[in-house]
């Protein structure tokens, strides 16, 4: 799933030109910071890969956000799909998405990945409402499932199971955004929550406007959460069949990260009106030294230096031996 973007920053980001991987990179490090932050565990040319695939998908994701109005947002979304008509052609240029055409041609990425995430934005066109969480769960394949199974193909887990438990990853993570953002969705006319759940809590539009956190919005926000971290169990299987190269690695601390936001929800008293749940940068770097102590996996530099001293250990080691052999006569 795509970290969604501060609301302030998406003006420009149609008119920018992915050629190069440094293009995406730059593009990544302004629009996700958390995303940009665990990325360095991943080994180069996988960290490259999802750079360009998120620059995709940042671009697709906010095109209802920056269109002048939904006939303007729909021909973005036919413009899109007309790129990726050229994209998954190896004989056509996309200059401007020279180095995503790149990435999905190498680690055989399908298109119906992407297609799949503009129907999700198309979905957002037609007037967010979902009447039951089973609509809700189809909308966060559509806009985050699917990139898990994009990254997946990059980060070439040891067996195809993965794949169930990277939708699972994307629905977690989404779902902890929509509660995150329940007051600033709200104030852009979006009610992602199911309404027959609503209803159930007894939560009405009128509360949503109001922004009062009242004892049944407590409730309902404690349930919300116990489900969203039910789907990061659901997700555990998946990380453990990622390479232990820095991919890993780098999907739990995705995972980890994310599940302090549903943490800060709750310290801030859920909330969610005047206060943003966020993981503060000092909190990451703590959580991120201390995930390999508590687990046995490395982000890819780590793994590089004890390559490297170990190979130096080893070259030391023939020295000893040969200083103390007896020559031979």
């Amino acid at each position: 799933m795509m970290p969604k973007v501060d609301r302030d920053t998406t003006a420009t980001i149609r008119q920018v030109h992915v050629k190069t991987f440094d293009d995406a990179r730059v593009v990544t490090r302004r629009y996700a910071k958390t995303f940009y932050f665990a990325s360095f565990a991943l080994p180069p040319e996988k960290r490259l890969a999802s750079y360009a695939l998120y620059s995709f998908c940042r671009t697709v994701d906010n095109i209802v956000d920056e269109a002048q109005d939904k006939e303007h947002a729909r021909m973005l979304i036919a413009e899109m799909r007309r790129s990726l008509e050229s994209i998954f052609d190896p004989d056509q240029a996309e200059p401007r998405w020279a180095a995503l055409q790149q990435t999905v041609l190498l680690h055989g990425i399908r298109k119906e990945y992407f297609l799949d995430l503009l129907d999700g934005v198309e979905m957002d066109l037609t007037g967010v409402r979902f009447e039951s969480f089973r609509e809700l769960h189809r909308y966060c394949y559509h806009v985050a499932s699917v990139v898990g199974l994009m990254m997946t193909r990059i980060l070439r887990p040891d067996s195809a199971a993965a794949l169930s438990y990277a939708k699972d990853l994307g629905t977690a993570m989404q779902l902890t955004n929509i509660l995150r953002d329940i007051g600033e969705d709200f104030a852009s006319g979006r009610v992602y929550l199911p309404r027959q759940e609503m209803h159930e809590w007894g939560i009405s539009d009128e509360d949503l406007q109001r922004g009062v956190v009242t004892p049944a919005f407590r409730s309902f926000m404690r349930f919300q959460i116990a489900r969203a971290r039910e789907f990061y169990v659901l997700a555990e299987p998946g990380i453990e069949m990622l390479p232990n190269d820095g991919s890993r690695y780098c999907v739990r601390l995705m995972s980890v990260l994310y599940k302090r936001i549903l943490n800060a929800i709750e310290a801030n008293d859920y909330d969610v009106f005047s206060r943003r749940a966020h993981v503060p940068f000092a909190a990451k770097l703590r959580l991120a030294a201390a995930l390999p102590f508590q687990r046995q996996e490395s982000p890819y530099f780590l793994l590089k230096d004890m390559r490297r001293g170990g190979m130096r250990n080893e070259a030391d080691r023939h020295k000893r031996r040969a200083s103390h052999a007896v020559p031979s006569i």
